[in-house]
């Protein structure tokens, strides 16, 4: 995780940082409609991401406090990964990118 001294001083920044690449985005919308998701489900609806690079984004949100990775001791080993606490403060973020994406499209 981040400290404080490390995140850009502007507010936007930060949060560009934090959640502003297209997989991160990906990766947070998909938890926002389903509760708790698998590797394999990314892989399966964020579609053109290499596994390397879901694993990346993947650790770099659990790094940053907003999902977490729960491990279930089963043979084969089940991973899940769902929105944090803090993770779930990105809903309303989500919500106006969706709203907005929605009536950009309406009104092209």
């Amino acid at each position: 995780m981040l400290t404080r001294e490390e995140l850009p001083e502007c507010p936007v920044a930060t949060t560009v940082q934090l959640i502003g690449n297209k997989w991160k985005l990906l990766i947070i919308r998909n938890l926002l409609y389903h509760e708790k998701q698998r590797f394999t489900d990314f892989l399966k609806t964020v579609p053109g991401i290499s596994k390397k690079v879901l694993t990346d984004n993947l650790r770099a949100l659990e790094g940053d406090g907003l999902i977490n990775r729960e491990i279930f001791a089963e043979v084969p080993p089940r991973v899940e990964y769902s929105f944090s606490e803090r993770g779930k403060t990105l809903k309303p973020i989500l919500d106006a990118m969706s709203d907005w994406g929605r009536e950009y499209k309406a009104n092209l």
